[in-house]
């Protein structure tokens, strides 16, 4: 295999070397070990602000006029940027260290840093990479004339701006935008193409953008899952054909450049936006001579729009061979069309059927003066409408036909689908699929030769205008050509497959198809569709927008097909899976409601029913953790036992792994820390590594599951080594699958475990990137528990004067969870306020407050936190003078942390017992309590707990000494 080429810099040029890294400040570039880096632009900046003065602490507020000198923003977008920045820098792994923090001050760069200012051999990336950079572009066609509006644009949009192609329909803005996107790929980290020709919705433009940039869509407003995303990258969206939901884009657009500034957005549209800041670029059709008589042959194909007229006649005839009369018919045909691309480019290809002359007198008398002149006419009917008119007169019977009733398609579509939607008894299918390729060498239908098997589609002028067409025919051909359209949709939904990862590869070959499925589903429901049709293919489409996590709309027809069910779906597969899936997006977008109980339980009575052991293992996965979410852990348990016999019945690994990934979560919240990490293992043993088909699949990714959930069991066994490993390798995983809702479930543990550990510095590194995510994704209980989540942290510090906000956080925190159902973080929670209460000498609240804790954690089953609780209570009973009461206390702690296995609870406890022993003057008692822990504290001294001890064995050792 030959090497990567090499770009050889200059000679001046500065490099900076640290560890395996490589930083060219004046390329804004960023490679380890010889292979350039993603690096978002903000963290690029911090970057080279820290490197330019290696060992040298920087404050942060020079820092943020560094990155962000035109805006205000507050310090955790710096520690945000920064956190992220250290994660690409891999800053403390394996002893690694780049950045060092001075609390309160700011940031320094610790690694030694080397200067190089000769050449350097740089490895260009290779054309593959420079592909994957351009999302959805189009390839670029040679355009004539067009030089001079090309570097306009990439001169002007080189710096991030909103930028609109305004002009005509058919003079060539796409063509425009398309070639000035390649040519600016390198300003950007990538370049989006969007077609909202695709987009009939005005209410879907936010997710077209969201879905066109590859992120998941779990909230109502899309914008703000696409803005969080923009504030970390440096991208160029191209926004094709706005015209139709022109109010909806520019709306989009305005949040855009107000939330993202560093984002660059090129759109196409037949009039302004009149969006904030837009500035605009005319189009004017091409040049052409005025008059054709005065000119020379040369002079004549030297105005662009002649030279693209003889340019398409040459590519559809190699051998012809024109003269000097035939180039002044065209520079006269040229100018009847107003220097426009399309029309040019429609009147080409009928030269090679018709000759010049023929399609000169047809020119003429299909566009008229009176035409030319119709200025009280909309402007895209000024000129395109008369073109398509006169291009429409010249097809056959059979091909306006089959013309017409393309306009049934969205988007791309196959030959296959329209042999099989536009064939019919007047038109074979055979001859249907040949009239295609009539139309698409005249210009009426685009191909798309990039792929294997060529994919057509009508331009979106062109659509709307045969979707007019087709309103002329009779009222049951229209119905019948909707009818196959959806029929042919649904038959293609049913093939995804019956696997998770044949639903996943197959969902993915879909993207282009989703207009095509909205427009039949749109149908289907609609007054005039068929509810026969509507419902299976709802149920069709589920996996599909699961797949692109596409929750609400997936929510939306699932919902509307379900009160359908009275057609003869009930009981059915088809009924299953529909309220599988309704269940599923309800729970996750919005809360643990009754509705989505109801979903979950009907679909898992008809599985038990159909007898289908995988669909009940995935749907006990769900009810399981519904349960779980509302607090009610004796029927989490209960699901998770019924799944092990089903995981057993099915017999193979990931059943199996499945089964015992949710037994062991249920023990673990339960207080059965022993079986719990049995289960846990025996999960581990069988699973596979995260794989987002099957996180997909079953909703959540249960590998990740098991672990949070080992991490925990392992620190509440006396490991605090191996849950802190755990944490970080679960929160790595999490973080790849690029999953916001499996990313916030892995924190929310992991950031416990930081706080169990005492490594609160961790723990608000992990609280900024939660915070993030649920605010980006818009993901409400995650953003409730947020406040709940920095209090806990703060309290854990043990500063009494950080006490009181700390309280107010967490009562908020509890009182909006409490209303969306989301129990599971209660007892967490309460505990914290409880030791608030207790850090500021409020002891009565404490008492009532943990009382209360206590007896519901009791009630439900969530058993695993009642031994801290306990001793929580015993210190509340020593601060109000009844020692004997907490003695009492702490022996029960004692007693129940041992039966659970949860060897950190009996440390704590123990502590605690040998805490009261010394305050009372008998440094000897606590001494005999401490002694046994004393090895294995010293062996995991990285816990807290495990520091607490030692330091209270050393004041015991110094209070026995004799005076």
């Amino acid at each position: 295999m030959e090497s990567a080429p090499v770009e050889l810099h200059d000679a001046s040029e500065v490099h900076l070397l640290f560890g395996p890294f490589c930083m060219v400040p004046g390329k804004r570039l960023l490679m380890r070990e010889g292979l350039p880096i993603e690096i978002g632009g903000r963290a690029l900046d911090i970057l080279m602000a820290l490197v330019e003065q290696p060992g040298k602490v920087i404050a942060k507020r020079e820092l943020i006029r560094r990155v962000w000198p035109d805006a205000i923003v507050e310090e955790g977008s710096l520690r945000f940027h920064m956190n992220g920045l250290r994660k690409i820098l891999g800053d403390g792994e394996e002893g690694a260290r780049y950045i060092n923090t001075q609390v309160g001050v700011g940031y320094a760069f610790v690694a030694p840093v080397e200067r190089k200012a000769h050449a350097m051999a740089l490895p260009v990336s290779p054309m593959a990479h420079v592909a994957s950079r351009l999302k959805g572009l189009p390839p670029p066609i040679p355009l004539i004339g067009r030089d001079v509006d090309i570097q306009l644009i990439v001169d002007r949009l080189a710096t991030p701006r909103l930028l609109s192609i305004v002009g005509t329909g058919g003079v060539g803005k796409t063509s425009l935008a398309v070639a000035a996107a390649h040519r600016l790929c390198g300003h950007y980290e990538a370049v989006h193409f969007i077609d909202l020709a695709q987009v009939e919705d005005a209410s879907l433009v936010p997710s077209a953008l969201v879905g066109a940039a590859g992120l998941p869509v779990q909230a109502d407003d899309p914008v703000f899952v696409l803005l969080a995303h923009l504030q970390l990258h440096t991208l160029l969206f191209v926004i094709d054909n706005c015209e139709h939901v022109i109010d909806a884009v520019s709306a989009v657009v305005e949040r855009i450049r107000s939330g993202a500034p560093e984002t660059g957005l090129l759109t196409t549209s037949r009039e302004p936006l009149r969006a904030l800041e837009e500035q605009l670029h005319w189009l004017n059709p091409l040049d052409f001579p005025a008059e054709s008589t005065s000119y020379t042959f040369d002079e004549l194909v030297s105005f662009p729009a002649v030279k693209l007229f003889v340019e398409r006649v040459s590519a559809g005839n190699a051998s012809s061979n024109l003269t000097t009369d035939e180039v002044r018919l065209i520079a006269d045909m040229c100018r009847r069309l107003d220097g426009l691309a399309l029309p040019i480019e429609l009147a080409a290809g009928r030269v090679a059927t018709h000759g010049i002359q023929a399609t000169h007198s047809m020119l003429g008398e299909r566009f008229s003066l009176g035409w030319a002149g119709r200025r009280t006419a909309l402007p895209r009917h000024q000129t395109l409408r008369a073109t398509l008119d006169w291009s429409y007169g010249l097809l056959s019977d059979a091909e306006r036909l089959v013309f017409d009733r393309l306009a049934v398609f969205v988007g791309p579509f196959s030959q296959d689908a329209a042999a099989q939607i536009v064939g019919d008894a007047r038109v074979e299918p055979v001859m249907a699929a040949a009239l295609l390729d009539e139309l698409a060498s005249k210009g009426l239908v685009a191909v798309d030769h990039s792929e294997a098997i060529h994919s057509y589609r009508m331009l979106e002028m062109t659509r709307a205008y045969a979707r007019e067409r087709l309103a002329t025919h009779d009222r049951y051909e229209a119905h019948a050509i909707a009818f196959r359209h959806g029929a042919y949709y649904t038959a293609l939904l049913g093939q995804l497959g019956t696997t998770p990862d044949e639903i996943f590869e197959r969902s993915a070959r879909l993207a282009s198809q989703l207009g095509n499925i909205r427009s039949a589903l749109e149908w289907s429901f609609g007054p005039d569709g068929d509810p026969g049709l509507a419902l299976p293919m709802a149920a069709a489409s589920a996996p599909l927008f699961l797949h692109f996590s596409l929750l609400v709309e997936c929510r939306t027809w699932c919902g509307r097909a379900i009160e359908l069910l009275e057609l003869g779906y009930f009981g059915t597969p088809t009924e299953m899976e529909l309220q599988a899936a309704l269940g599923l997006v309800l729970m996750f977008t919005r809360g643990n409601s009754e509705s989505a109980e109801k979903a979950l339980l009907r679909a898992m009575d008809i599985a038990v029913t159909l007898g289908d052991h995988g669909s009940q293992l995935r749907l006990l996965g769900r009810l399981q953790i519904f349960y779980e979410r509302i607090g009610d852990f004796a029927s989490s348990l209960a699901w998770a036992e019924q799944a092990m016999g089903v995981g057993d019945a099915i017999g193979e690994p990931e059943a199996i792994s499945v089964a015992a990934s949710l037994a062991g979560v249920s023990h673990h919240l339960l207080g059965n820390q022993v079986l719990a990490r049995s289960e846990l293992e025996k999960a581990l043993r069988h699973s596979q590594p995260p794989r987002r088909s099957h996180t997909i699949h079953y909703g959540f990714d249960h590998r990740n599951r098991t672990g949070l959930a080992l991490a925990r069991t392992l620190w509440l066994q006396g490991y605090p080594d191996e849950a802190r490993a755990w944490a970080e390798r679960v929160e790595r995983d999490a973080a790849a699958l690029n999953h916001p809702v499996t990313h916030c479930i892995a924190l929310v543990w992991t950031l416990g475990i930081y706080t169990w550990l005492g490594d609160l510095e961790r723990a608000e590194v992990a609280l900024q990137t939660f915070a993030h995510l649920a605010e980006s994704n818009m993901l409400a209980p995650y953003i409730a528990a947020t406040p709940g989540m920095r209090a806990a942290i703060r309290i854990r510090s043990g500063n009494a004067g950080d006490a009181g906000d700390a309280i107010g956080w967490l009562e908020d925190s509890l009182s909006r969870l409490h209303g969306m159902r989301y129990e599971l973080l209660t007892s967490t929670f309460e505990t914290a306020l409880t030791e608030g209460l207790i850090l500021s000498g409020r002891f009565d609240e404490a008492a009532r407050l943990i009382d209360g804790t206590i007896h519901h954690c009791r009630a439900s089953g969530d058993a695993y936190a009642l031994p801290d609780l306990l001793r929580i209570r015993s210190r509340i009973f020593r601060a109000q003078g009844n020692p004997g009461a907490a003695v009492e206390l702490i022996e029960e702690s004692l007693a129940m942390a041992r039966a659970q296995g949860a060897h950190a609870w009996e440390l704590r406890s123990s502590t605690e017992l040998a805490r009261a022993a010394l305050e009372a003057g008998r440094p000897g008692e606590a001494i005999e309590i401490l002694g046994p822990w004393l090895a294995s504290a010293r062996q995991g001294a990285s816990g807290r707990d495990q520091r607490d001890l030692l330091m209270l064995w050393d004041d015991a050792q110094r209070r026995m000494q004799p005076v």
